[in-house]
């Protein structure tokens, strides 16, 4: 898996980043298995789904926290810019948001079905799209010009790069007493 990139300090190494974790995958097929991939990791966390690896790093739930966050605001980017001649994509803090939304606390379930409505209806809107709609863009404040496409695709590959994240945190908390810190 690829390093970690500032996507704020270094936001086109960070889309280059994701999009390479999605290659030559249909990025559509690739969304659609990310929802077993997080429920499996939510099994596997079991009595570590809430252990924080280390002060400021997210636990499991946090980041399926996020991953909940970034499938609501990719919903709401990929209507603007079908709808909308190139709208303002705009950011938003990821880390204030899982803290704000107190992922740390929430029910695994819920969050798994919202992401799962959700992703469902991202991938039929991809999946009735035309080209042209795909290739329309808005701007995002951080990273520039960014088409529907390339907007699935980076989605494709973040949750990649998470679920993968998950797996790393937990290996690192096996065997750490379980804290929420």
């Amino acid at each position: 898996m690829s390093a970690t990139v500032d996507p704020v300090q270094n936001p086109q190494a960070y889309q280059q980043m994701l999009v390479d974790l999605v290659g030559d995958d249909d990025p559509a097929t690739v969304q659609r298995a990310t929802s077993a991939s997080l429920r499996k990791v939510v099994v596997e966390a079991a009595d570590r789904l809430r252990t924080r690896p280390a002060p400021g790093e997210w636990s499991v739930i946090e980041l399926l926290g996020h991953l909940l966050d970034a499938e609501i605001v990719s919903s709401a980017r990929y209507r603007w810019v079908i709808a909308e001649n190139q709208p303002p994509l705009v950011p938003y803090d990821q880390d204030l948001w899982v803290d704000a939304l107190g992922y740390i606390q929430a029910d695994p379930m819920e969050l798994l079905e919202t992401f799962d409505a959700l992703r469902a209806a991202n991938i039929a809107l991809w999946e009735r799209s035309t080209p042209e709609q795909r290739v329309r863009d808005g701007m995002h404040a951080e990273r520039g010009p960014e088409s529907f496409d390339l907007m699935f695709r980076l989605l494709a590959g973040h949750g990649r790069f998470h679920i993968d994240q998950m797996r790393r945190t937990l290996d690192e908390v096996s065997g750490a007493p379980r804290t929420t810190e």
